[in-house]
């Protein structure tokens, strides 16, 4: 072939290329146009219905902000989609008893203030929502007896941003008997924020890399029960309340800050904190300024710090499990606090009379944590021998230790290790036992072939 025709075929093929390219985009702007062309106006729909109506929406994409100003229930399925760029909230709910769910709801709205959804009347159900926001997920102010279930709700911006640019996944002020159940919200500032909400219930809720996972503030009441937080600042953090449980829990890794706790109980009065599993953080339960409150049968494991008292006067510790932290537990100016029976992996105690519980009591010496708190840099001494002593010969003020009068001898510790915990060690046995096998049969090996 001449190169006069080698190069006119490679010319030829060349504007080919670009006749493709150029119909490619074409197809795409018309693909785009048509797709703008299809997406519906969710507030002119609103606008046909009359109170008590119920509709499911068709399959496409619907366009807020939208405003439900009458008791209606809208549904969606896996294929309706609701976008909203304006800086109003997506969806705005002010009439009582409003039901919406099973709808996928895009929220770029500038602003970290503007939510999701805004909701101001009560007894409204929000479920099976899949909410993406810049802003805050849902709102809730003044609203009484609402139901927020089986939702998903995560931060849509890069993962970069910190988390005082961010809105909260579930936000509730003086809202009263909520249900929050069964969500998964991630990467918001705290997952869900509750102040002045009494008697609400944050059930089965999985949180994870946010600040506080959960984060209460005068919600007397209220109970915290069997939800799951990891790689937050603070699992769940417990403010200026009375009557409140927190119950069942499983908070980890909370540890990649110097103030991360698995629990944190400030200013808590006469309320009960048991059966729940803080492992792998910072501090495992922090307890300031709280008093009269019941913390049983919580399994505190692995963590830093496991339990850490201030200022925290009168509380009742039994049948606790303190298992492998690095430091069991500290207590500064906290007296008269009642522990019995608890169990401390690392306490020598005497059991004379074979009843399971030792004769020699178990005192929390809080010289570490005054030496430390006056003068942070003794923290290199920490563990030293000479730390050791000297907090050995320390004995100022012991009759106001935080003293466990007869703590367990020993602990039930196949209910405590964590599934993955378990799976770890049950990981490491195998390799053990495959390298045992393979250094048997070199030994073997190597013995036959020297004889």
């Amino acid at each position: 072939m001449k190169k006069a025709q080698r190069t006119l075929i490679y010319r030829l093929l060349f504007i080919a290329l670009l006749l493709i390219c150029h119909q490619v985009l074409n197809m795409e702007e018309v693909l785009a146009s048509s797709s703008i062309s299809q997406v519906n106006s969710l507030q002119a729909i609103i606008d046909q219905l009359d109170a008590g109506d119920a509709i499911e929406l068709p399959p496409g994409t619907y366009a807020g902000p939208a405003t439900i100003d009458k008791k209606v229930s809208i549904r969606g399925n896996s294929e309706v989609k609701l976008l909203n760029p304006s800086g109003a909230p997506a969806i705005s709910i002010l009439s009582d008893g409003v039901h919406l769910a099973n709808i996928q709801i895009q929220n770029n709205a500038s602003g970290d203030q503007s939510p999701a959804i805004l909701v101001k009347s009560h007894q409204v159900t929000l479920e099976d929502l899949m909410i993406q926001t810049s802003g805050y997920g849902i709102i809730l102010r003044d609203a009484d007896r609402a139901i927020l279930q089986n939702n998903t709700i995560t931060w849509i911006k890069p993962e970069a941003n910190k988390p005082k640019q961010k809105g909260n996944g579930i936000d509730l002020y003086n809202s009263n008997g909520t249900l929050i159940k069964n969500n998964h919200i991630t990467g918001v500032r705290d997952a869900i924020y509750l102040e002045k909400s009494r008697n609400a219930r944050i059930q089965g809720n999985k949180l994870s890399r946010t600040r506080y996972g959960i984060h209460c503030m005068y919600i007397d009441g209220s109970s915290v029960i069997d939800n799951e937080g990891q790689y937050n600042i603070t699992g769940a953090m417990v403010m200026g309340v009375k009557n409140v449980v927190v119950s069942g829990n499983v908070f980890r890794r909370q540890s990649q800050n110097v103030h991360s706790q698995g629990i944190l109980l400030y200013d808590v009065q006469s309320s009960s904190i048991h059966k729940n599993v803080v492992e792998g953080n910072r501090v495992g339960i922090y307890m300031e300024q709280s008093s009269e409150n019941e913390l049983s049968n919580n399994a505190v494991l692995r963590n830093f710090i496991g339990i850490q008292l201030k200022n925290s006067n009168s509380n009742q510790f039994h049948g606790n499990e303190f298992i492998a932290n690095v430091i069991e537990a500290e207590a500064a100016d906290s007296q008269k606090n009642e522990m019995i029976g608890n169990y401390w992996d690392s306490f020598q105690g005497l059991d004379l009379n074979h009843d399971g519980t030792s004769e020699i009591p178990y005192a929390i010496n809080p010289f570490y944590q005054l030496l430390v708190t006056q003068t942070p840099a003794y923290q290199l001494f920490f563990q030293s021998p000479g730390m050791t002593f000297l907090s050995d010969m320390f004995t100022n003020g012991q009759e106001d230790w935080s003293t466990d009068s007869s703590p367990l001898m020993n602990a039930d510790f196949s209910q405590r290790v964590s599934t993955e915990s378990a799976k770890g060690s049950a990981d490491v046995l195998a390799i053990g036992l495959l390298l045992l096998c393979t250094a048997i049969y070199t030994i073997i090996y190597l013995g036959v072939m020297r004889e």
